[in-house]
């Protein structure tokens, strides 16, 4: 696991929010904004993970430290979750992810503090399909998405040939079959030909749970975020 941070930047908020999805549900997330912004990152989680993942959680706090908001929530209600504990039918459902997504994307441009923020994606495991689909419908809000330990090639071709957002696509060395997957994902991004990279974290396997795999891999997600929150939209 990853070394702890310490927590040297400024935090101007750090609070649990609740996000409508429809007129009797809400799903929660933590929100963490630095002072002064660059933009938001809304964390993506798949395959049962949640809000409290811990590898996600650190990649926040990393982002957290380079003056990037977080929005890290939960994409399944708690009745849902308790339904996929058995069943793990809603992990792989693409659609209801994409759009819990969609909806924390439109919560974040419809409150007026949060409203100018440029917003990023970071998807991981199937929360890397859903994060793509949900930049697909939001190309107008979205400006970067990062994917770890992903299955992109989830969205499927039809989605994946419309992405227009940067992405990057990191992948633990010793994960070879999803290695395969990503590279297959990475060619059908035929609109973003030069904003768009595949990154291997050498030996690291799914988890990144290797010594210095997640920090190598936070880098490169801060880096990227980075980077493309200082441009504007075409």
């Amino acid at each position: 696991m990853a070394s702890e941070l310490h927590n040297s930047y400024n935090i101007d908020r750090n609070e649990i929010v609740r996000i409508p999805i429809d007129v009797r549900n809400k799903i929660e997330g933590s929100l963490t904004l630095p002072t002064e912004p660059k933009g938001i990152v809304i964390f993506a989680h798949g395959s049962g993970s949640g809000r409290h993942s811990p590898r996600n959680k650190y990649v926040a706090q990393v982002l957290n430290e380079s003056g990037i908001a977080t929005l890290l929530i939960d994409l399944l209600t708690p009745e849902e979750e308790k339904i996929d504990n058995i069943t793990r039918e809603h992990r792989f459902d693409i659609d209801l992810l994409s759009r819990r997504l969609i909806g924390a994307t439109d919560w974040i441009s419809q409150r007026t503090e949060l409203s100018k923020l440029k917003v990023g994606y970071f998807g991981a495991s199937t929360g890397a399909a859903a994060a793509l689909v949900a930049a697909v419908e939001r190309a107008d809000l979205v400006y970067a998405v990062v994917s770890r330990g992903g299955r992109p090639d989830l969205a499927t071709s039809d989605i994946l040939v419309r992405v227009e957002v940067p992405t990057l696509l990191i992948v633990g060395g010793n994960d070879k079959q999803v290695i395969d997957l990503n590279e297959k994902a990475l060619k059908q991004l035929t609109k973003i030909e030069k904003k768009k990279k595949l990154i291997t974290i050498p030996k690291a396997t799914h988890l990144f749970e290797e010594p210095g795999a997640l920090e190598e891999a936070a880098k490169h997600a801060s880096g990227w975020f980075q980077c493309f929150f200082l441009e504007e939209k075409r």
